[in-house]
């Protein structure tokens, strides 16, 4: 068995030809057809690993949570069959302490397709056919284009990092690490009026950022941290790399934040945490979204983002293994998209 065969028997990619749909649309759910999607690193985590932050997969899944889709059947809600909806991956049980508060991210009862967080898992969005509760359908206005639409829960975790940073116009913002969630930040960043630096290993991943918004570019190794010292007021670590991590405790000004947008894997690491206390930094989480969903959908409606520029390259939802692979080599700056069927 291949590489890829034997990681899409842990975590399958359906393919419009492969898939089984229910002959019942669940109560609530509305029946939707895939417009576009988009991958993320949790999803290469599975992919490659079968586990991501120390949730492993216990049964075969379909991968992902960034998409959007048009109305097949409304089944009974107020959603229009054909309407283009971004979809909300948060199935949160609007009754616990932090549904309650609005923080439907640490819900205790949150159900999120294509992940082990979920036991039994539920199936994510990279098929042709889902069904997905419609509370979680938000409709678009007319003229969106659907490549842009698949970015908003993405962009809505970019921003939940910005707002979990308090990042406003005027500030110094340092984003280490360049991929696509890092881009994201750097444009909700720049659009908010944010002078933002941009910091990656990779020239290209830099060139990229440049086009996102930020005013500055920074490649690892070929500068001196010193120059970058007690400079940013806040710095959004989206590289997941604990020397980045380490650049962000010493770039940050005292009394200053970093948010942590990254998902950075269990692993032993040397940590400066001795600036923490000296400069007074305050560290926060940023996990998942709450309102930034519906502030993302608006960005989005609104043209704010140049989202073809952050886009590497798209791939057939059939060739779903393929954009996995491109994904997995590194090769692609940005983030890879994938077309569900046009018809």
């Amino acid at each position: 068995m291949s590489r890829i065969e034997t990681k899409l028997t842990a975590a399958k990619a359906v393919s419009t030809n492969g898939q089984a749909v229910a002959d019942v649309i669940p109560d609530g759910h509305a029946r939707l057809r895939l417009a576009v999607a988009s991958l993320c690193g949790t999803d290469l985590h599975y992919y490659s690993n079968f586990a991501n932050a120390g949730f492993v997969l216990q049964n075969p899944i379909t991968l992902g949570h960034e998409a959007c889709a048009y109305v097949v059947d409304p089944n009974g809600s107020g959603l229009k069959e054909g309407q283009l909806v971004a979809l909300n991956p948060i199935m949160n049980c609007q009754t616990c302490d932090p549904c309650k508060r609005g923080e439907e991210n640490l819900c205790t009862a949150k159900k999120f397709p294509g992940s082990a967080t979920t036991v039994p898992h539920l199936n994510g969005f990279f098929r042709a056919v889902i069904d997905h509760p419609a509370r979680c359908c938000r409709p678009v206005k007319d003229g969106v284009n659907p490549a842009h639409l698949t970015f908003a829960e993405p962009m809505a975790c970019a921003l939940h990092s910005l707002n979990k940073g308090n990042v406003e116009a005027g500030q110094k913002v340092l984003v280490t690490g360049c991929g696509p969630m890092g881009l994201l930040a750097i444009a909700g960043a720049a659009a908010r009026g944010a002078d933002v630096t941009a910091l990656d290993l990779r020239p290209q991943a830099v060139n990229v950022a440049l086009k996102a918004g930020a005013k500055t570019g920074l490649i690892a190794g070929e500068f001196d941290e010193a120059e970058i010292e007690k400079t940013f007021d806040v710095v959004v670590e989206a590289s997941g790399a604990i020397p980045a991590f380490n650049t962000a405790l010493k770039a940050v000004r005292q009394k200053g934040c970093i948010s942590i947008l990254s998902n950075i894997q269990m692993r032993a690491a040397e940590i400066a945490l001795h600036l923490i206390m000296l400069k007074e930094i305050q560290v926060v989480g940023s996990f998942q979204f709450n309102r930034e969903f519906e502030e993302a959908v608006q960005l989005i409606e609104a043209g704010s983002v140049d989202f073809d520029a952050l886009t590497a390259q798209s791939f057939p939802l059939e060739k779903t293994a393929d954009a996995l692979e491109l994904m997995a080599s590194g090769g692609a700056f940005g983030k890879i998209i994938l077309l569900g069927d046009s018809e």
